[in-house]
């Protein structure tokens, strides 16, 4: 990670608050995996940089979510951090392509159907991850959620898919196709 990204992870993280605990640990597990599909798949040609980087900054818009669970006390809906993460992102250290990682990291991706039919307090446009670092990230975050067990052991691939039936198969495809190509974590 490089220096910028951790000052940046410090300014809205506090060492020795709830979030910052689970903050850490959840993209340091993201971050590993991550570069281990990049590791594991040179043919893919990843950007390792451009993954380890967003794979630490994905999740920097949970400061400003309403999840006290987690630590994070602000005043907005948690199905806004990509977004929020992508601001921030873009605002202090000006990558446009972290950023984008930030926004589309949700889910397996977000359509503007979907902003639509659940009524999500989100801009509308498709937040769907595209180059293969995006889908990387956004398919490793979903082995890792921020809850006190699972903060560094890896969900299940059944475990994921139950929760992505619940929108559909068309998600459950994408995961699907993800898992073909980027393999599962070791447990």
């Amino acid at each position: 990670m490089s220096p910028s990204s951790l000052s940046l992870i410090r300014q809205y993280f506090s060492e020795n608050t709830l979030s910052n605990y689970y903050y850490i640990n959840h993209v340091q597990s993201v971050a590993n995996f991550a570069l281990d599909i990049c590791q594991r798949h040179p043919e893919l040609q990843a950007d390792s940089w451009l993954v380890e980087e967003s794979a630490w900054l994905h999740d920097i818009g949970i400061c400003r979510v309403n999840a006290p669970d987690i630590g994070c006390t602000g005043n907005q809906p948690y199905i806004c951090h990509g977004i929020l993460g992508a601001q921030i992102v873009m605002n202090e250290l000006h990558q446009p392509k972290i950023a984008r990682i930030c926004e589309t990291h949700v889910g397996v991706g977000i359509t503007i159907h979907d902003i639509e039919q659940q009524n999500f307090p989100l801009p509308k446009r498709d937040m769907i991850p595209l180059s293969i670092e995006e889908q990387i990230v956004c398919y490793a975050d979903k082995f890792f959620s921020k809850s006190e067990k699972n903060l560094t052991t890896p969900k299940t691939v059944e475990e994921i898919q139950q929760k992505l039936l619940k929108f559909g198969n068309e998600k459950m495809a994408i995961f699907q196709h993800w898992i073909e190509i980027f393999g599962v974590p070791s447990l």
